[in-house]
């Protein structure tokens, strides 16, 4: 029996905490331009989260072998949020085009919602993506005087 497949109308909610490892000077040790910013919730990290949640909401119903990937982002970021305090992301499927899923999102700290926007995935094979990726750092290394 083929799976069905995520639908329109699908929730999801998670919850994190935010801790030193999730704020602005944290995405330094990558990009040095973010040391010495406030300890609050990185953007970056705020990002991070609303695409986990979406993954956590459409991973049970994917057939097997099918993953998503993350393909547009369109998220505010209006309010911050101190180390300690809790973090929820509430999602919703509103699109299933093809392969595509769009999802409503909406972020709250224990005081104010703190981003509203939408989040897109495609559903891919994960064997055939991988093989794609090999490929193409393949590729590279030859551009680069590399061996395959």
């Amino acid at each position: 029996m083929t799976p069905i497949g995520p639908r329109p109308g699908l929730t999801h909610t998670s919850h994190l905490l935010v801790d030193e490892g999730l704020t602005v000077p944290a995405v330094s040790d990558a990009l040095s331009g973010f040391a010495g910013m406030p300890r609050v919730f990185a953007t970056a990290y705020l990002v991070a989260f609303v695409e986990n949640a979406c993954i956590e909401a459409v991973a049970p119903m994917l057939p097997e072998g099918s993953k998503t990937v993350g393909t547009h982002v369109e998220l505010s970021h209006s309010a911050a949020t101190p180390v300690g305090m809790k973090v929820t992301a509430s999602v919703e499927l509103v699109e299933v085009e093809g392969r595509r899923l769009r999802f409503a999102v909406e972020c709250r700290d224990e005081r104010d919602v703190i981003s509203r926007g939408h989040h897109e995935r495609h559903i891919i094979d994960a064997s055939k993506f991988e093989q794609r990726m090999a490929a193409k750092a393949a590729g590279t290394a030859l551009r680069a005087g590399g061996k395959p």
